[in-house]
């Protein structure tokens, strides 16, 4: 058994299995609808998905999953892991399996590698996570991201058959700074967002970056992290990034909330339950997070973008 797997055809998964392929890696690219996987074997692009971009011939897009691989990624939503991996146990089975969702489960509040352990006890979990877009990472454009495994020797290996390049990885054992980095930094990037629709300006933002960045560290550190991942590509590099491109989809979707135009409520914004995943566990554990609880208020339409910003201003003053 031996071979590279990615579960999920959506922009993500096709992209890294492009930038595997084109370095002569084969890999298994799974999609569950059958109509799409023969568009992709057909057309050899994932019209979808990932306009524009060709699928070498390294790639095998299936509808049915594969069972050859030794190392899975999990590219599908955050909040369709837990029961994917529920249904298929026995496919994860012995296998290393990294998480490549950018958030929290809000049924368990648990994390990727949670989510696999937990269904998977035997498996090895990781998570990939960092600043970059699909788009980038197809184009082949330089994209630096963090894999994270408690097992040093395993995320060694994998870090070893992921890199190419273009796309370098750093490996690290904290597990928990990375996944929570990633997470969270899209709740932020909601409220940046919603700050830029509104008109409220770059200032503005900067202080919701900075201050966001601050409750990302205070919550991830009381959950064990240490402060440098979150200083690193997995926290503080991808809240950069999501921050101020539309090409994110949780900074679309603020601006939207901000601005007061239409949202596709089809598309995938793992930032909305990992705020009120977030939200709920600050209160429970007593970490004051007033940016990530006025940033649920505001998906949830309890305040306006005006309101939200008054709110935060008129706190009382502090020392930095």
């Amino acid at each position: 058994m031996s071979g590279i797997a990615i579960l999920g055809a959506g922009a993500f998964g096709t992209a890294l299995a492009i930038s595997l392929a084109r370095q002569g890696t084969e890999v298994d690219l799974w999609t569950r609808d059958a109509v799409q996987a023969h568009e992709m074997r057909d057309q050899r692009t994932n019209s979808r998905r990932l306009p524009g971009e060709t699928l070498p011939m390294a790639i095998r897009v299936r509808e049915t999953l594969p069972d050859g691989a030794d190392l899975l990624l999990l590219a599908i939503p955050m909040q369709q892991t837990a029961a994917f991996l529920e249904a298929h146990r026995a496919l994860f089975a012995g296998r290393g399996v990294i998480g490549c969702a950018k958030g929290i489960d809000l049924a368990s509040g648990l994390g990727s590698t949670g989510l696999i352990a937990r269904s998977c006890p035997d498996a090895v979990p990781a998570v990939l996570t960092g600043p970059s877009f699909a788009a980038d990472i197809a184009h082949g454009l330089p994209t630096a991201l963090t894999l994270a495994c408690a097992d040093a020797a395993v995320g060694e290996a994998m870090q070893e058959r992921l890199s190419t390049s273009a796309l370098r990885l750093y490996r690290t054992t904290d597990v928990v700074g990375a996944e929570l980095g990633g997470a969270l930094k899209n709740v932020i990037a909601i409220g940046a967002g919603a700050v830029m629709g509104a008109g409220l300006g770059d200032s503005a933002r900067a202080a919701l970056m900075t201050r966001g960045y601050g409750e990302m560290t205070r919550l991830a550190m009381r959950a064990g992290a240490r402060a440098e991942t979150l200083a690193g590509l997995s926290g503080f590099g991808d809240l950069v990034l999501t921050c101020t491109s539309l090409q994110s989809r949780n900074f679309r979707y603020g601006h939207a909330l901000g601005s007061g135009a239409e949202w596709d409520a089809s598309t995938t914004v793992e930032g909305i339950a990992t705020a009120r995943a977030m939200a709920a566990r600050a209160a429970r554990e007593g970490v004051d997070m007033p940016v990530v609880s006025m940033i649920v208020a505001l998906i949830d339409g309890r305040v306006t973008v005006t309101e939200a910003a008054e709110r935060l201003l008129n706190r009382p003053l502090k020392e930095e």
